[in-house]
């Protein structure tokens, strides 16, 4: 007896990604949810005006990096924007935003959660309607990259 199977082969030249899963936590979760030292405070209650989309260089992009400079490293005492480990933000029109960051090392302990936090603080300025972040390494992050406010604060002017 031949039993033989035959498997079909369906030729593919791309897969579209998967749509991205956004957590919204139940307000009574986030009422008793506490940390250590809360990075979060006051900037999630302010409410601010929605600032105008006018594209590169525009009152979005620039509320964008306004939010990007309340997150300090946790090991430095300095914010991740003046770090220099902020690369690039870039809004359209539309409110979404893509920013292109790296850390200081691939293994920086807050590396699974930095980017995380950072599409969490885009997220939250009022006109931004998604938010991605992209992780890169190269170029790799050295210290010449640091802002003159930065190098002040280290003690490196």
């Amino acid at each position: 007896m031949n039993d033989e199977r035959k498997i079909e082969i369906e030729e593919v030249t791309a897969v579209e990604p998967p749509p991205r899963a956004r957590l919204t936590p139940e307000p009574s979760l986030a009422e008793n949810f506490a940390r250590k030292r809360d990075y979060l405070a006051g900037f999630l209650a302010a409410e601010k005006p929605e600032p105008d989309r006018s594209g590169p260089g525009g009152d979005l992009q620039e509320a964008v990096i306004e939010a990007l400079k309340s997150i300090y490293d946790p090991e430095i005492p300095v914010n991740i924007y003046e770090l220099g480990l902020i690369y690039d933000v870039a809004v359209d029109a539309d409110g979404d935003a893509i920013v292109q960051m790296t850390l200081t090392t691939p293994n920086c302990p807050v590396a699974e959660s930095m980017p995380g936090e950072v599409e969490m603080r885009v997220l939250s300025v009022p006109g931004i309607r998604d938010a991605e972040v992209k992780l890169v390494w190269e170029p790799a992050w050295d210290p010449s990259k640091m802002s003159d406010e930065a190098r002040l604060e280290l003690g490196m002017l």
